[in-house]
């Protein structure tokens, strides 16, 4: 039987803000303090604290929880956060991002109405990260399912998957491999050295994107962060799961599973 690779020390494990909504960001600080994460990454969303450096650098500085990588507002609910001029939000998040001492953005490929934006894409996020060193990690994404026969649409420029692009940094999302049908284990390997974010949830597969707790859904969550951590990555491991219907109490034993979760796959082997 050939002997287990042993794993490198364990990642940092942060805890998304939007974890915590309907909740604000000043509780996704105080959660992930009291809970024992790592830190925390900034969805940059409506709440204006998110995006006011000095009132995230003191509750940082208050909690002791650094802010370890911004969500810039690309997505389609946040499409007016920042202006609608889709590079400006990008380049504010980095601003933001640098600001806190953070090395991480987070972004969407593009939607495809936005095309021009779609165009320079890969071009531009590769500048920026050469003039700022802030990895700008893009996501990926699944095919917009819609009616009874479930009709695809390919909502996203060049595509929702990240692995055939020529982005230096990518985020994994498992519950948006789920929603896609995607192999995340399979991802995971391609990606190699490339994958430096990942967002730990869950999900069943169905159309809708859960962010299901890690472990109830049908996602190898374990398998990825295993594969993780005998890799050396060195990169973030973000908790991003719903807990929107959840009551206080609930959401605190929620956060507090996906954590133990992070926790128990990224543990190095004896």
């Amino acid at each position: 039987m050939p002997a287990r690779r042993p794993r490198t020390p364990a990642a940092r494990v942060a805890l998304s803000t939007a974890s915590v909504y309907p909740e604000g960001c000043a509780s996704a600080f105080a959660t992930a303090a009291r809970l024992g994460y790592d830190g925390v990454e900034v969805m940059v969303w409506t709440d204006p604290l998110t995006r006011e450096a000095g009132a995230l650098r003191r509750l940082a500085e208050h909690h002791g929880v650094a802010v370890v990588s911004v969500h810039a507002p690309t997505l389609l609910v946040t499409q007016r956060v920042w202006g609608t001029d889709p590079w400006e939000k990008v380049d504010r998040s980095v601003e933001l991002a640098l600001e806190l001492g953070a090395d991480t953005v987070v972004l969407h490929p593009p939607f495809r109405w936005q095309r021009d934006y779609a165009r320079g894409f890969a071009d531009g996020v590769a500048v920026r990260e050469h003039d700022t060193g802030i990895r700008l990690a893009v996501e990926n994404m699944y095919p917009w399912r819609a009616g009874p026969r479930t009709r695809e649409m390919e909502a996203y420029l060049p595509h929702w998957d990240p692995v055939p692009q020529p982005y230096d940094h990518v985020t994994l999302d498992l519950s948006h491999t789920a929603t896609a049908g995607s192999d995340a284990l399979g991802m995971t390997r391609s990606l190699g050295p490339r994958l430096s974010h990942l967002h730990l949830a869950d999900g069943s597969g169905s159309p809708r994107d859960e962010h299901l707790v890690p472990g109830r859904g049908s996602q190898p969550c374990g398998e990825v962060l295993e594969e993780l951590a005998t890799g050396g990555f060195a990169g973030h491991v973000v908790v991003e799961v719903s807990t929107r219907r959840a009551d206080e109490a609930q959401r605190e034993l929620d956060l507090a599973e996906s954590l133990a979760f992070a926790r128990l796959h990224l543990a190095p082997v004896p």
